[in-house]
Formats: structure tokens, sequence, C-alpha cells
């Protein structure tokens, strides 16, 4: 059965960084596109970034781009999140997701796209 345990989330001061880690079990990683997704209270979960079943090409919210790099191991199942400069915006629950056919890059902000999601990791930028 497929999982996704994110970790890595926590308080950081503005202007800090952290890096979120994606551990995935029972699914054959290294053919499927990943991505991160946000969720703030009130507000409807956003697309972060994305990246395919290799590590290019990439793609990024514009919110975000410049300051966050997503990058995956397939040799450990594992997708990453490098947020640097993080803002207080930037407060939110992060959840890793897999598309749901491997090797497709179709409407990759697109979260119907995805079929599998992690429990989520609680990111606090605040002083």
């Amino acid at each position: 059965q497929e999982q996704l345990v994110e970790s890595g989330g926590g308080l950081v001061q503005p202007g800090g960084s952290l890096r979120l880690s994606c551990a995935a079990s029972g699914l054959d990683f290294k053919k499927y596109a990943m991505a991160w997704f946000r969720q703030a209270p009130g507000i409807e979960r956003e697309f972060v970034a994305a990246i395919t079943w290799t590590d290019r090409p990439t793609f990024y919210a514009d919110s975000v781009k410049g300051r966050f790099t997503i990058s995956r191991d397939n040799a450990k199942n594992t997708l990453y999140l490098q947020m640097i400069d993080l803002k207080p915006e930037d407060t939110a629950v992060y959840y890793c997701a897999v598309r749901r056919r491997p090797y497709d890059w179709s409407a990759p902000v697109n979260s119907a796209e995805y079929g599998y999601w992690g429990q989520g990791a609680q990111v606090t930028v605040s002083l």
C-alpha cells in the first residue's frame, strides 16, 4: 500500500530555512512525478512545487520561486523541499503528493492529478 510520510517541519523565524522530507513506500517511486502543496487555515490547498520522475524539469508557484527548491533521491525513495528566506505567509501545513499515473506530467499544479497524499507537516514562520 502506498504511503507518504513527511518530516522536517517546525517553527522558524522570518528569513530562516527548513528542509522538508517525504519518504515514500509501496510504489515504484522512480516512475512518478511528485509535488508539494500547502494549506493555511481558512485557505484552500495550494500548489507549491512539482518535479518529474527524474529530477528535471521542476515547476514552482510564483510565490515561492527563487526561495524553495524541490528535489528527489530515487535511490532513497524520498522527496525534498528546501525552503529559504521563509516568510510569515509561508505558514501552512505542507503535503507531499504522488501522481495518479506513472510518467505523467500533465497539469502539475492540479491537485486532482495526484492520487496519494502524506499526512502533512506543519511549518510555522513567526518571531
